[in-house]
């Protein structure tokens, strides 16, 4: 499976946020400096700058490639209702993002590891494909081998964690999706609408 694997600090340099979430103070400190170099000025982007800079953020934030996001695009655009809101549906639905979103995983890269080392049940089924799209009252399980993970069984000793209310936990190492996520409760730091029209030119 082609999948990105070059510096990924760079790529969160470069849209001044963390897309991975596995920075930490190096990456703090340089979130404002651009790859190239400390002299380099960001230049105020032009319409298709910014359309541009937020495709590519959503797209690496979800790890995918450009043939990937723009085939969930298409299917977006083809579906009812708010195009944009239903790009975003599409990547909340991803297994990987669910395992994610469950607190099963540090981040979504940890998530898809676990998914394609087969550590990850959907209605007690072994799913190996991180794109897989997570159905309303699909079950998303853990195997007992990842649970013993030690990084996995400190996660899910954490109470506090937060699942989001499209997510019910249901036992241990274990969650279903009860509904398709709302606007306001995915990631309010992404415009959608300048990936609509980025694809719309």
């Amino acid at each position: 499976m082609a999948r990105y694997t070059g510096p990924k600090n760079k790529l969160s340099r470069r849209e001044g946020i963390d897309l991975f979430g596995t920075g930490g103070r190096s990456l703090e400190r340089r979130l404002s400096i651009p790859p190239g170099g400390m002299h380099r000025r960001r230049r105020k982007p032009s319409d298709y700058g910014l359309q541009l800079r937020e495709k590519q953020k959503v797209k690496r934030m979800y790890g995918l490639l450009e043939r990937q996001f723009r085939h969930l695009f298409e299917q977006a655009s083809r579906g009812v209702g708010v195009t944009g809101t239903r790009l975003l549906q599409l990547l909340e639905q991803r297994l990987d993002n669910v395992v994610y979103r469950l607190g099963f995983a540090r981040t979504r890269l940890m998530a898809r590891q676990m998914v394609n080392h087969g550590h990850v049940l959907v209605d007690g089924r072994k799913v190996d494909v991180a794109s897989y799209r997570v159905m309303p009252g699909q079950t998303v399980r853990l195997t007992e081998a990842a649970m013993k993970m030690p990084v996995v069984e400190e996660l899910l000793e954490d109470k506090s964690a937060y699942v989001p209310d499209w997510l019910q936990s249901t036992d241990r190492g274990a969650g279903r999706m009860t509904r398709l996520p709302e606007r306001n409760e995915m990631d309010a730091h992404i415009s959608e609408e300048l990936i609509v029209e980025f694809y719309s030119r």
